[in-house]
């Protein structure tokens, strides 16, 4: 059997100290911002895909750790139990879905008419069919019609899929779901970046 190879989860190694993090900070979170710049896919004027990977979730867990002043080898290993599962595995990429309105009202309104539309997120490699997101699978966020402002999204892709990927198939990112249709085919530089995902 293939195994297609993840990215490798974080462990405590792989962090840097509270001290040394505070001294590195401004250098790793500039790097980190062009890093998602390139991994965040727009889909229309109010939802957002960032698609993450190690170097993104190791950012998330070294400012939780240095907003909770946390030092503690039981709470890092907290931090790396919530955070890891985002970090793609290797056949698939894993993302956080956000719908960004600044009106609150607004806000309000949209979300309490798009419940369930998380699971409508779908990728599709040319030539291959769609895939469906798994949305929040560690908690369900959509409830009696009414959805919320953040998801974690899983795109499964099978192996046929991701050779194709490598020879240079296109690859589209969209909503199935006539209350907010979108479609967007990622440019050269979205696609290479997310392909990096795969290993």
């Amino acid at each position: 059997m293939n195994m297609i190879p993840g990215m490798t989860k974080l462990t405590h190694e792989d962090l840097l100290s509270l001290e040394r993090y505070a001294g590195e900070r401004s250098e790793f979170r500039q790097r980190v911002i062009a890093h998602k710049h390139i991994r965040n896919i727009r889909l229309g004027g109010h939802v957002s895909l960032l698609f993450e990977d190690r170097l993104t979730v190791q950012y998330q867990v070294q400012e939780m750790l240095r907003i909770e002043r946390i030092f503690e080898a039981a709470g890092i290993q907290d931090e790396l139990d919530a955070y890891n599962p985002l970090i793609p595995d290797g056949s698939n990429l894993k993302a956080t879905m956000l719908f960004e309105f600044t009106d609150p009202e607004v806000r309000a309104q949209r979300l309490a008419q798009l419940g369930g539309i998380e699971h409508r997120v779908y990728a599709e490699v040319a030539g291959h069919a769609r895939v469906l997101a798994f949305a929040d699978e560690d908690l369900d966020r959509s409830d009696a019609g009414k959805t919320s402002a953040v998801h974690f999204l899983r795109l499964e892709f099978s192996m046929q899929a991701i050779a194709a990927l490598r020879d240079g198939a296109a690859l589209a990112i969209g909503i199935e779901d006539p209350r907010l249709p979108e479609r967007i085919e990622l440019n050269q530089d979205q696609r290479q970046a997310l392909l990096a995902d795969f290993g």
